[in-house]
Protein backbone atom coordinates (compact mmCIF):
# COMPACT_ATOMS: atom_id res chain seq x y z
CA UNK A 1 0.00 0.00 0.00
CA UNK A 2 2.84 2.41 0.97
CA UNK A 3 4.67 1.77 -3.13
CA UNK A 4 1.12 3.15 -4.35
CA UNK A 5 0.59 6.07 -2.21
CA UNK A 6 3.80 6.90 -2.85
CA UNK A 7 3.75 6.71 -6.76
CA UNK A 8 0.80 9.12 -6.39
CA UNK A 9 3.31 11.74 -5.04
CA UNK A 10 5.70 11.23 -7.23
CA UNK A 11 3.52 10.83 -10.45
CA UNK A 12 2.00 14.48 -9.16
CA UNK A 13 5.42 15.62 -8.09
CA UNK A 14 7.93 14.63 -10.80
CA UNK A 15 5.64 14.43 -13.67
CA UNK A 16 3.08 16.56 -13.22
CA UNK A 17 4.79 19.78 -11.33
CA UNK A 18 8.67 19.35 -11.85
CA UNK A 19 8.53 17.89 -15.74
CA UNK A 20 5.29 20.32 -16.11
CA UNK A 21 3.76 17.21 -18.02
CA UNK A 22 0.72 18.71 -16.77
CA UNK A 23 0.50 22.44 -17.56
CA UNK A 24 -3.07 23.21 -15.91
CA UNK A 25 -0.86 22.31 -12.40
CA UNK A 26 0.98 25.52 -12.79
CA UNK A 27 -2.01 27.25 -13.86
CA UNK A 28 -3.89 26.30 -10.70
CA UNK A 29 -0.32 27.52 -8.73
CA UNK A 30 -0.47 30.90 -10.48
CA UNK A 31 -4.67 31.48 -9.71
CA UNK A 32 -3.92 30.93 -6.06
CA UNK A 33 -0.57 32.76 -5.84
CA UNK A 34 -0.44 34.81 -8.91
CA UNK A 35 1.58 34.46 -12.29
CA UNK A 36 4.76 35.79 -11.17
CA UNK A 37 6.08 32.96 -9.09
CA UNK A 38 4.17 30.35 -10.20
CA UNK A 39 6.45 28.83 -12.17
CA UNK A 40 9.36 28.01 -9.68
CA UNK A 41 6.67 27.95 -7.03
CA UNK A 42 5.06 24.90 -9.23
CA UNK A 43 8.46 23.08 -9.06
CA UNK A 44 8.89 23.87 -5.63
CA UNK A 45 5.31 21.98 -4.53
CA UNK A 46 6.77 19.32 -6.73
CA UNK A 47 10.15 18.56 -5.30
CA UNK A 48 7.87 18.39 -1.86
CA UNK A 49 5.60 15.68 -3.22
CA UNK A 50 8.81 13.74 -4.07
CA UNK A 51 10.39 14.18 -0.69
CA UNK A 52 7.01 13.17 0.91
CA UNK A 53 7.05 9.59 -1.44
CA UNK A 54 10.49 9.28 -0.18
CA UNK A 55 9.55 9.94 3.44
CA UNK A 56 7.11 7.18 2.73
CA UNK A 57 9.07 4.43 1.52
CA UNK A 58 11.39 5.22 4.42
CA UNK A 59 8.95 4.24 7.04
CA UNK A 60 10.63 6.97 9.18
CA UNK A 61 7.37 8.14 12.20
CA UNK A 62 4.86 6.78 9.78
CA UNK A 63 2.05 8.30 11.69
CA UNK A 64 3.19 11.90 11.65
CA UNK A 65 3.78 11.45 8.00
CA UNK A 66 0.56 10.01 7.49
CA UNK A 67 -1.02 13.31 9.65
CA UNK A 68 1.22 15.47 7.25
CA UNK A 69 -0.12 14.34 4.21
CA UNK A 70 -3.66 14.23 5.06
CA UNK A 71 -2.92 18.22 5.89
CA UNK A 72 -1.44 18.78 2.96
CA UNK A 73 -3.79 16.91 0.78
CA UNK A 74 -7.30 18.65 2.65
CA UNK A 75 -5.31 22.13 2.68
CA UNK A 76 -4.38 21.69 -1.17
CA UNK A 77 -7.80 20.76 -2.55
CA UNK A 78 -9.28 23.42 0.02
CA UNK A 79 -7.90 26.21 -1.68
CA UNK A 80 -8.06 24.60 -5.21
CA UNK A 81 -11.73 23.51 -4.59
CA UNK A 82 -12.33 27.51 -3.52
CA UNK A 83 -10.14 29.11 -6.21
CA UNK A 84 -9.53 27.18 -9.10
CA UNK A 85 -12.39 24.46 -9.47
CA UNK A 86 -12.43 25.30 -13.48
CA UNK A 87 -9.03 24.16 -13.62
CA UNK A 88 -9.18 20.69 -11.85
CA UNK A 89 -9.60 17.94 -14.07
CA UNK A 90 -13.04 16.65 -12.31
CA UNK A 91 -14.02 20.32 -11.08
CA UNK A 92 -15.18 20.39 -7.57
CA UNK A 93 -15.93 16.28 -7.79
CA UNK A 94 -12.18 16.43 -7.38
CA UNK A 95 -12.89 16.74 -3.14
CA UNK A 96 -14.21 13.15 -3.43
CA UNK A 97 -11.15 11.45 -4.91
CA UNK A 98 -9.10 13.62 -2.54
CA UNK A 99 -11.07 12.64 0.54
CA UNK A 100 -11.01 8.77 -0.60
CA UNK A 101 -6.99 8.91 -1.44
CA UNK A 102 -7.00 10.94 2.86
CA UNK A 103 -9.46 7.61 3.70
CA UNK A 104 -7.09 5.48 1.98
CA UNK A 105 -3.90 7.01 3.91
CA UNK A 106 -5.10 6.51 7.13
CA UNK A 107 -6.54 2.95 6.74
CA UNK A 108 -3.20 2.41 5.43
CA UNK A 109 -1.57 3.57 8.94
CA UNK A 110 -4.44 3.14 11.50
CA UNK A 111 -5.44 -0.30 10.94
CA UNK A 112 -3.04 -1.98 8.37
CA UNK A 113 -0.21 -1.05 10.19
CA UNK A 114 -1.11 -2.20 13.42
CA UNK A 115 -2.77 -5.30 12.28
CA UNK A 116 0.76 -5.86 10.70
CA UNK A 117 2.72 -5.05 13.74
CA UNK A 118 0.35 -7.55 15.93
CA UNK A 119 1.68 -10.94 16.75
CA UNK A 120 -0.57 -13.63 15.06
Amino acid sequence: MNYLISAVWIVNGLFCKVLNLVPRHQRIVARIVGGSHAEVLTRVIGFSEIAMAIWILSGIRTRLNALTQVIVIATMNALEFALAPDLLLWGRFNALFAFLFILLILYNEFYLRIRQTQPA
